[in-house]
């Protein structure tokens, strides 16, 4: 009992500081991220908090994974550094009976990533397509960032305003309007302009207080002319509702949808993640054998280079089965079983007493070469 709750509380002291680590480097890329999409006029820039919120939880449960992953390990190896498994194996404990206080520590977090994968992801990215698709659909001229020349839609007109009113005002000060069509150039520039609605499915642009320069490039018959007010007309795009994608349906839609690849892989990704979590931190505690007198970083090189080859391969599993060219049968397990399998191997490695790289045989070889190096030295001091 004490063993456990000394263990638990390490793992979790752990795993608080993995994750911070872990939670810091993805918030500062997510925002780095997002604010580039901002300044390149892609997102709103009044949206840019709740995208990174939005792309914060989309990368949890792999945070979460990793961090149950990289905190048993961590523990286990220093348990072997500082030589207390010798003090575990001599006392007749076996390495297996690791797994219940492990598990003890890591189904809350399996619990936490499931809810994630099943319930949290899917509304996170029904409302990120929701923030990209409002910003699409937005008129040309409020689309456009101050400061910015901005193409509209047509790709025919491109517009310029030099401030906005904010996002509960239509109106914008300053603003240029180049428009090409038929090889004619027009240029208008006003002090300010609003979209209005004609009433019948289209829109125009009013200006006011300004002035229309028309002509063609390379003659000299261009036009002047100064206006109190002008009205143009915008390219409209049609509101109509797109397809929701499937990572954007809640989990009971998902399955209520008739089976095809499509949901089949999305299924398989949303079951994945937990299935990751437990199989890792099984692998974990056989894996985290070091010696002694070596370092603990090869430990953790290899177990990083196990996770993402193990996540890489799970992307690559979902993709043959979107793709069709697996079955969604044969599609999940596979992968998760070999490396169960890896983990019993491992177990049965770790606990074979007469193998000579069994961790108990190491030690005892360690002390018996410590115990002959001290006694050759009194020796020879004699």
């Amino acid at each position: 009992m004490i063993f456990r709750r000394a263990l638990q509380r390490e793992l979790a002291s752990v795993a608080g500081a993995t994750f911070t680590v872990l939670f810091s480097i993805l918030v500062t890329w997510t925002l780095i991220t997002i604010l580039g999409r901002a300044a390149g006029g892609k997102v709103d820039s009044g949206d840019v908090l709740a995208l990174i919120g939005l792309a914060v939880v989309n990368y949890q449960p792999t945070i979460l994974i990793l961090t149950s992953f990289i905190s048993v390990l961590v523990v286990i190896t220093r348990s072997y550094r500082d030589s207390e498994m010798v003090v575990w194996f001599a006392s007749g404990q076996s390495l297996a009976r690791w797994i219940v206080p492990v598990l003890t520590f890591g189904l809350p977090i399996v619990a936490v990533v499931a809810a994630l994968s099943f319930v949290v992801i899917p509304w996170a990215q029904l409302k990120s397509s929701e923030f990209s698709q409002r910003f699409e659909k937005r008129e040309d001229l409020q689309r456009v960032a101050p400061g910015q020349f901005r193409e509209s839609a047509g790709a025919n007109r491109v517009f310029f305003v030099e401030s906005t009113g904010g996002r509960a005002s239509p109106v914008v000060q300053n603003v240029f309007v180049n428009t090409v069509e038929k090889g004619l150039t027009t240029t208008v520039v006003a002090k300010e302009g609003v979209i209005e609605p004609d009433g019948k499915g289209g829109q125009y642009l009013v200006l006011k207080n300004g002035r229309r320069y028309s002509g063609t490039p390379g003659r000299a018959d261009f036009q002047s002319m100064e206006f109190e007010r002008y009205r143009m007309r915008v390219a409209t795009q049609v509101p109509v509702l797109g397809d929701v994608k499937v990572g954007g349906l809640s989990t009971p839609a998902l399955l209520a949808l008739p089976p095809n690849p499509y949901t089949r892989a999305e299924l398989q990704y949303r079951m994945t993640a937990p299935i990751m979590c437990v199989v890792l931190m099984l692998l974990a505690i056989p894996l985290g054998f070091v010696n002694p007198r070596a370092g603990a970083s090869t430990n953790l090189i290899l177990a990083l280079l196990i996770f993402f080859t193990y996540l890489n391969l799970t992307k690559a599993a979902e993709k043959a089965v979107e793709q069709g060219r697996l079955a969604f049968a044969t599609g999940w397990w596979p992968l998760h079983l070999l490396v169960v399998l890896a983990a019993v191997v491992l177990f049965a490695w770790r606990m074979n007493v007469n193998h000579r790289l069994h961790p108990m045989v190491v030690l005892n070889a360690l002390r018996r070469r410590r115990l002959l190096q001290s006694a050759s030295v009194k020796g020879g001091a004699q």
